[in-house]
């Protein structure tokens, strides 16, 4: 069994992930590794769970948050 790194849950169903960097993550649930893993927007902070926009570096749940903080080359999806 591992231990989950966010709530500490001793699990025998626990998964690892893997970032992009080389890092490696262990959680007991997906609701932990959201917690962990998932981007904020940069505006209104929600947890970005799809593909979000980004410009410059920056990243937003939507296009309207964006332009928000004054980017302008974003759009949503039609």
């Amino acid at each position: 069994m591992a231990t989950c790194e966010v709530c500490g849950n001793d699990y025998d169903k626990t998964f690892e992930v893997i970032a992009r960097d080389g890092g490696r993550h262990v959680f007991d649930s997906f609701e932990c590794a959201v917690d962990t893993v998932a981007p904020r927007c940069e505006v209104c902070e929600v947890r970005i769970l799809g593909h979000g926009v980004e410009q410059e570096g920056a990243i937003y749940c939507c296009a309207n948050c964006a332009r928000k903080a004054g980017a302008t080359e974003v759009r949503d999806n039609a």
